[in-house]
């Protein structure tokens, strides 16, 4: 059952300014409707949606005009308005659409008029100068050679200025290209520009091919000539430049076999010569002048790889394959593609060619299917399933088919299906079910082994030429073998989708070979039967994936299987109840019901009035021992395929008996489906009603009402009422103080839900409103949650109460808010952090209270009646604002006495909770619609300089070498000298020059550290606020200190998302400023730099993520150039290897791999990732250097960045092309004589085994799951076969202590590559 909301047609209205305004008045007539007279009140309109309705009007009422209508003013005019209208609207405007629809029933002699004002338009659209205002016109032409007769006429007319335009528009955007070089937000808006120009040049031939016929071609001094000659050179550059984005190229690749195929004469040999640029045996003497002039560059001997591609592509592409037209010339030009092809996927590596070369493959498959149709003998001799190019293509499959990405992976079938119908091709008219080739791919498939996911898709596709029976002979254990594997997640979609193409397709041969009825046994002794077993006796997750993946596509081929399941498993379901580890037939036959309920194979009402399953049988179910039983049998009652089936009593009443015993569940996944399933349930009781009150409503239905339903519908939606009561009443009761996570998880999300379903629209029937239920008990049982140690629940009470605060707020008086808002401000300031978050949700709740300044905050702060006064400003933005005054107010004030006691500060007042506290308030405000401009100003100032104090007071302690010991001594005024001997000792001792020398301690700091050294494992002592005394720990220091950072970090990262991303010269236009914004990215880079403590620098990361991915999104090109500075700055430092750089060597790096995570990370995935590649290829020659006598610092800091870099998700595929040169890194690594570099290695190599097999699954070191072949290893690492080779010949040649942990590392490596050693 899924619920889809109906998208809304977003319709732009057009506008006609003045001129045309008067125009039309001048014509229109205000006793009849003529065609001024409806475009006037089309204009008039505001709504896009009305405006279409009118624009439909115009063609039956140009059709009423008489013949000498086509000299009409008015007609003429309002053709001209018409024309002006068509060329202003967007291109995906559907006004634009519709207008060109209504145009193409235009009368024929009308036709001469439309074009003459349209071509006027058109033509002062072609004057356009301004590159960037290019991209309407290429829109304008576009629309109108697609499906526009009128548009099309008027581009016809105008045929060689519309080429003129192109050829200079290719031009200009190539020169602003260049002009733009390093502004990479311009140059992506460019390069988006030149792919559309590109293909309004190719749709320009292509649709208007008689303009280029002829004669033409004999004039090479003819205008056109010179223009299309002027395209394909700017085409060809654009193929040959590897700084445009590869979509760019790829389309170039298009338009130049296009040009040239319009241009080449004679025709016969165009194969030949392209087949000659693929093999770079292009002689120029051969080829005619005008094709050197343009397009020599493409006569090398030595093309790019990626260009030979997109020729490749263009060729399948742009040459007619079919009926044989291009003679053996073209089936050489065919096998050369494919040879190609083949040669180039060996090199081409990075992700984004790797997909279009599988792609292109997929393409070449299809042309060979077409040419094969009417090709010659000799063709179908080489493209035979034994021929060495369909050899190589199965070679090409069996390397992929596993790839990591779903591109590829989906290609390769293709490819394989492709492969498998070309050589039925060229074996047609024998048998295929017998064909050696067949039966060698089968044989192969079969022994491989089942973890292989390209083995399921390649069986399928064989299943569909051979047949299953023809497979089932072979082995007639393969269903088990099947169903056995998915217990595996990741093989089960696989598993599914060919156990359905298999009994599919067995069921058709059977229905063809036997008669009816006769052969159906036989199928559920192969299919049914087996999965019955498992679902008894199979352990949680076969099982599991088995009902969701194989059980639906079982019951959807032949729903009468249903009733031989219910038939097994009700006899034996007394018997086998099943235990908590399996179902037992109880659980098999809930898991069927349910399945078979949801996708509409029966009626829960028919199966129990006829007895097939009893109450009691369900009731069992619902409280059965195994948890997925259980919700197998809530599922039974709430999933259906109609979701406006009415509830039944006995469904109801189940229900509550399910909610009794299950609510505390602790499995986390178990209570996820609990709420979904019950979510379903409330969604149609909320669907079914609104039937039942519009058949209550429609008396004269009555009849159809008696026979849809048992009882009357007020009756039935009374009981929905009821229902939902008592629901609810239940929900609010598990919510008592000290209950159990589980329990409160489960109550909350429900009521959530329930208050999500049930607020419909005002004036529209509702069954029920938990509005309603809510007294000021249940709005306290709610506020108690906040107080939950489970962040979780505290979000899930705040989000209703969110949902139900006009009810909420208002049960609240003046005494209950002040005390909820004293106890928020006293959790702000907690010692415990999970009260500061109490504190966030609550204050955050209570700014929606229109009375909080008047009755609480007027205490603290100086009440402003000006704001009173301002009905524009809203509620939360005042009491929001408020709130954060009075915490910056108060964390000022604290950050004060925390410099002159810090210890003091960590007992009595962490500033922390204060922070997040605004941060909380901040990140509920609607920051594009806010009133007090001018203050939230002065606030956000006032909180960036807030940040930096906080900051410089404990940074010392989270940049200390190391922290997680430390206590500064208390700061009296008279040991102030002692604090500052403090300070200089816990400076940073792991600088560039730890490895270099020992740290020598003057003499004056002996007495301190020995101080200090007498205060390790016991607590000190200080007097708090309430001069009570206080116990201070190391602990209690340093979590102030560190969360403190945490709390600044994604404060500061929360206010530069103020910064609107389109700048405009205005500086007012921002709450933050451009100056202020670049500070905060310097504060990031200290800290993230300098910090010691994981904990102080990971969130600093995190707050640092949300600077740079707002940088990669600015237009300020000096703030989107910033990462880039950043990243060379820090590599210069890396590299630079100074004594008195603060880098910190060890701790794994600290915080620098977290820095550049976040600048790479933050890069658009779509663009070039030049960041990525520069900081890869520096990093790559600092991790395996090749002068030894380097220092092993920057090595180090290398191999840790390399590692957080290869663990990063975000970077995708876009790593995978460096795998390679890290595993050659770590290997290296090993045998180092340095600790230091060995122990960064080791960790380095982890990651990329993980990046390359895939997490762990399991703990068997031998499994099969984390393997590749070698085949396929080599295939994308081809670089590692000589490396791997290498090192083991030098292992063995000079096996000592320092050569065995590279052969390890070789060793654990060649283990995941099983198929090397048979």
């Amino acid at each position: 059952m899924v619920l889809k909301k109906k998208k809304e047609v977003q319709v732009d209205a057009f506008f006609l300014d003045h001129h045309q305004l008067e125009k039309l008045q001048r014509f229109s007539k205000a006793e009849e409707q003529n065609l001024a007279s409806l475009l006037l009140h089309c204009a008039e309109l505001r709504n896009g949606i009305q405006q279409i309705q009118c624009i439909k009007q115009i063609m039956p009422l140009v059709k009423q005009m008489d013949q000498n209508s086509a000299g009409d003013p008015m007609v003429k005019a309002c053709l001209d308005v018409l024309g002006e209208m068509y060329f202003s609207l967007g291109a995906k405007n559907p006004l634009k659409k519709v207008l060109a629809s209504s145009l193409n029933g235009l009368p024929g002699h009308l036709m001469v008029p439309a074009v003459q004002s349209f071509v006027c338009c058109l033509r002062e659209e072609l004057k356009t100068t301004d590159v960037y205002l290019y991209r309407k016109v290429l829109d304008n032409l576009a629309s109108c050679m697609e499906d526009f007769s009128l548009g099309r006429a008027c581009i016809k007319n105008l045929f060689e200025e519309v080429l003129q335009f192109l050829q200079k528009l290719l031009l200009d955007i190539q020169e602003e290209n260049r002009k733009n070089h390093g502004n990479r937000i311009v140059q992506t808006q460019l390069m988006h520009d030149l792919l559309i120009a590109i293909k309004v040049s190719m749709m320009l031939i292509q649709k208007l091919q008689e303009n280029i016929q002829g004669s033409l071609w004999k004039h090479s001094e003819s205008f056109v000539w010179q223009s299309m000659c002027s395209l394909l050179k700017s085409c060809t550059n654009f193929l040959m430049d590897a700084t445009l984005l590869q979509t760019v190229q790829t389309t170039s690749g298009l338009a130049v076999i296009l040009f040239i195929r319009a241009m080449y004469e004679p025709v016969e040999e165009l194969p030949s010569l392209i087949s000659d640029l693929l093999l770079g045996t292009t002689e120029h003497l051969g080829v005619p002048a005008w094709f050197v002039r343009n397009c020599g560059v493409l006569c090398t001997a030595e093309l790019p790889d990626s260009v030979l591609l997109f020729i490749c592509h263009g060729a399948l592409a742009m040459l007619d394959w079919k009926n044989g037209s291009m003679g053996e010339n073209g089936e050489k030009l065919l096998l050369d593609i494919a040879s190609v092809l083949l040669s180039l996927s060996s090199e081409l590596k990075e992700t984004s060619v790797a997909t279009s070369l599988s792609r292109i493959l997929a393409i070449w498959t299809n042309s060979a299917l077409a040419a094969l149709v009417s090709g010659s003998p000799n063709l179908k001799i080489k493209l035979n399933g034994n021929s060495d190019i369909i050899g190589k293509l199965l070679e090409y499959i069996y390397t992929h088919w596993d790839h990591p990405l779903d591109a590829i992976r989906h290609q390769t079938k293709l490819i394989f299906k492709n492969l498998l119908q070309i050589h039925q091709t060229t074996i047609a008219g024998s048998n295929g079910k017998s064909d050696p080739f067949f039966a060698r791919l089968i044989k192969h498939l079969l022994n491989l082994d089942w973890h292989v996911k390209g083995k399921y898709a390649s069986l399928g596709c064989l299943v569909e030429c051979v047949g299953t029976e023809n497979i089932l002979q072979l082995d007639r254990t393969i269903p088990v073998q099947i169903l056995d594997v998915m217990s595996d997640q990741s093989l089960a979609p696989y598993a599914s989708d060919l156990m359905e193409t298999m009994f599919t397709n067995h069921k058709a041969h059977f229905t063809l070979s036997f008669q009816e009825g006769t052969w159906i046994d036989q199928w559920h002794n192969i299919w049914v039967s087996p999965l019955l077993v498992i679902l008894c006796e199979g352990n949680h997750d076969q099982t599991t994936y088995i009902i969701d993946y194989y059980l639906p596509k079982l019951l959807k081929c032949n729903p009468d299987s249903l009733s031989y399941m219910i038939k097994i498993l009700e006899a034996s379901a007394d018997a086998n109840l099943g235990s908590c580890s399996t179902r037992g037939a109880l659980g098999a036959l809930m898991a069927c019901l349910r399945t078979a309920r949801a996708h509409g194979h029966l009626e829960l009402s028919n199966i129990m009035s006829s007895g097939l399953v009893s109450t009691e049988c369900i009731k069992q179910g619902l409280v059965h021992q195994h948890s997925q039983v259980c919700i197998d049998a809530l599922g039974l009652l709430c999933e259906t395929h109609r979701t406006t089936e009415t509830v039944s009593l006995e469904e109801m009443q189940l229900i509550q008996f399910f909610m009794m015993y299950n609510l505390n569940n602790q499995s986390p996944s178990v209570r996820q489906q609990i709420v979904s399933l019950l979510r379903k349930l409330f969604c149609r009781i909320q669907e079914s009603s609104q039937v039942l009150y519009k058949l209550e409503q429609n008396k004269t239905k009555q009849e159809l009402v008696e026979k849809s339903t048992r009882m009357p519908p007020l009756r039935i939606l009374q009981q929905y009422k009821d229902f939902m009561s008592s629901v609810c009443a239940r929900l609010f009761e598990v919510l008592f103080p000290g209950s159990s996570h589980p329990t409160r998880f489960c109550a909350l999300s429900i009521l959530e839900s329930i208050a999500e379903i049930f607020s419909v629209p005002k004036g529209q029937a509702q069954v029920f409103q938990l509005d309603q239920e809510i007294d000021s008990a249940r709005v306290q049982t709610l506020i108690q949650c906040f107080a939950s140690t489970f962040e979780e629940v505290k979000i899930l009470a705040f989000r209703l109460l969110m949902k139900l605060r006009d009810v909420a707020l208002n049960l609240q008086d003046s005494e209950n808010l002040d005390l909820l808002f004293q106890a928020a401000i006293d959790l702000s300031t907690s010692t415990k952090p999970y009260d500061c978050v109490t504190a966030s949700y609550l204050l955050n709740f209570l700014v929606y209270h229109k009375g909080l300044q008047h009755i609480c905050l007027g205490k603290w702060l100086e009440y402003n009646s000006q704001l009173d006064e301002n009905t524009s400003v809203s509620t939360v933005e005042k009491n929001t604002l408020a709130v954060i005054k009075l915490l910056l107010v108060n964390v000022e004030e604290e950050i004060f006495q925390a410099k002159k006691s810090l210890l003091q500060a960590a007992a009595s007042f962490p500033m922390y909770g204060r922070v997040h506290c605004i941060n909380g308030a901040l990140q509920q405000l609607p920051f594009n619609n806010l009133t007090l401009v001018s203050e939230w100003k002065e606030i956000v100032t006032r909180l960036i300089l807030m940040s930096y104090s906080l900051s410089a007071v404990v940074s010392p302690v989270v940049q200390s070498s190391s922290p997680e010991g430390l206590i500064p001594m208390d700061s009296d005024p008279e040991s102030a000298d002692r604090l500052q001997m403090i300070l200089h000792e816990i400076q940073p001792q792991d600088t560039n020059d730890y490895f270099m020398q020992a740290k020598i301690l003057k003499e004056h700091c002996k007495e301190g550290s020995e101080k200090l050294s007498e205060t390790k494992n016991i607590c000190m002592e200080i007097k708090g606020k309430d001069r009570q005394v206080c116990d201070v720990t190391a602990q209690m220091v340093l979590v102030c200190c560190w969360r403190s950072m945490k709390e600044v970090s994604l404060l500061l990262g929360t206010l530069c998302k103020l910064l609107p991303s389109q700048m405009t010269s205005e500086p007012s236009e921002g709450l933050i400023t451009v100056e202020q914004v670049k500070n905060i990215g310097d504060y990031f880079k200290h800290h993230l730099l300098q910090s010691r403590h994981r904990g102080a620098f990971e969130l600093a990361y995190a707050g640092f993520v949300q600077l740079t991915e707002m940088l990669s999104r600015c237009n300020s090109e000096s703030l989107h150039k910033m990462p880039e500075h950043w990243l060379s700055c820090v590599l210069e430092e890396i590299k630079s290897c100074d004594p008195s750089s603060t880098l910190c060597a060890t701790r794994r790096s600290a915080g620098i791999p977290f820095y550049i995570q976040a600048l790479l990370a933050s890069e658009p995935k779509k663009g070039k990732t030049d960041l990525l590649k520069m900081a890869m290829k520096e990093l790559i020659s600092l991790a395996a250097p090749l002068n030894e006598s380097l220092s092993v610092i920057p090595q180090v800091h290398a191999l840790n960045i390399l590692r957080a870099l290869y663990r990063d998700t975000r970077l995708g595929e876009n790593i995978m092309p460096y795998v390679a040169d890290g595993i050659k890194a770590s290997v290296l690594g090993f045998m180092s004589p340095v600790w230091a570099v060995r122990n960064s290695s080791t960790l380095l190599f982890s990651a990329l085994i993980t990046r390359i097999f895939g997490v762990k699954r399991g703990k068997d070191e031998n499994s099969k799951k984390n393997r590749m072949t070698g085949r396929e290893f080599f295939s994308r690492f081809p670089s590692l076969y000589p490396f791997l080779l290498k090192q083991l010949e030098l292992v063995t040649s000079t096996l000592n202590r320092e050569t065995e942990p590279g052969c390890l590392s070789i060793s654990h490596l060649t283990m995941r590559l099983p198929s090397m050693f048979k």
